[in-house]
């Protein structure tokens, strides 16, 4: 998204930074992931969809994926390696920070945290925020303040809308957590957080600053789009979609569809305006 929104989706060498950071934060979330799901493994046995997963059903033996995490693990630091020969800012404080960070965040998430509510929530959105962060932080660009607005309110709506579907699939029982949450409390939150979400957009399309330097104020015709995706994913969260943002998206053409719609007029309006 900082690539994008900074004009620089064209520059070769910003993208291939941008390539590089991806690659490094699929390793160390990958890595995250399995010690969650070894940590999770005799929870999830009980659970109706994740007892398929590789560990919990036994396809994987735990040492097994011990072996792959520490494998990713020695590929990410010689990934940092080989490009601090390069000059590369994946290779500076800040952004080693940010993936220290999430993965520390994620640790302490794995060994307890999920289980405060709220508190497991927040770690779940700040997730995306880092990954924000870090992606402008490596091709040396800074996140507007609507944008931080945007990516924080819309991984709140996403998380609030995870937990909801959670209580929905009868989850209580292997997730300690949902004792504390209710229908009500979610429903409330999660759409105070969508509406923020796209009153953000609205307000970043119809900025002096935005306008300028993009020369345009076309965004705001995007708006309806936003809306039908939000509304869109509320319906399918509200139906029998287990709530995970990826499942969610995926396994619905017409939100892909809407996606790729919002994409294409946001290429459009960003780079062949700019280029007329």
């Amino acid at each position: 998204m900082p690539l994008f929104f900074s004009l620089n989706f064209l520059n070769p060498s910003l993208v291939t930074d941008t390539v590089f950071g991806f690659i490094c934060f699929s390793l160390l979330s990958s890595v995250v992931y399995i010690l969650n799901d070894i940590r999770d493994m005799e929870k999830d046995r009980m659970h109706s969809t994740k007892r398929l997963r590789p560990l919990a059903s036994g396809k994987i033996p735990m040492p097994h994926a011990v072996v792959v995490m520490a494998v990713l693990s020695v590929a990410l630091i010689a990934m940092l390696v080989m490009v601090r020969t390069h000059g590369n800012r994946l290779f500076s404080i800040e952004a080693i920070g940010l993936l220290l960070l999430y993965a520390v965040l994620n640790v302490a998430y794995s060994w307890g945290l999920k289980n405060f509510p709220l508190v497991d929530v927040t770690i779940l959105a700040s997730g995306y925020v880092i990954r924000v962060l870090f992606g402008a932080m490596i091709i040396g660009v800074n996140v507007s303040v609507w944008l931080y607005l945007v990516v924080t309110l819309g991984a709140y709506y996403m998380g609030f809308g995870k937990r909801r579907n959670e209580i929905t699939g009868n989850e209580t029982g292997t997730r300690s957590v949902m004792r504390f949450y209710s229908h009500s409390f979610l429903d409330k939150n999660m759409y105070v957080c969508q509406v923020l979400c796209v009153v953000f957009y609205v307000l970043w399309s119809i900025d002096s600053e935005t306008v300028e330097r993009l020369h345009t104020s076309a965004f705001v015709y995007t708006i309806p789009i936003i809306l039908i995706i939000f509304l869109k994913y509320s319906l399918n969260i509200e139906t029998d979609a287990d709530g995970d943002p990826t499942s969610v998206l995926l396994g619905d053409k017409i939100l892909i569809f809407l996606c790729g719609v919002y994409v294409i007029c946001a290429f459009c309006i960003v780079y062949l305006n700019r280029g007329a």
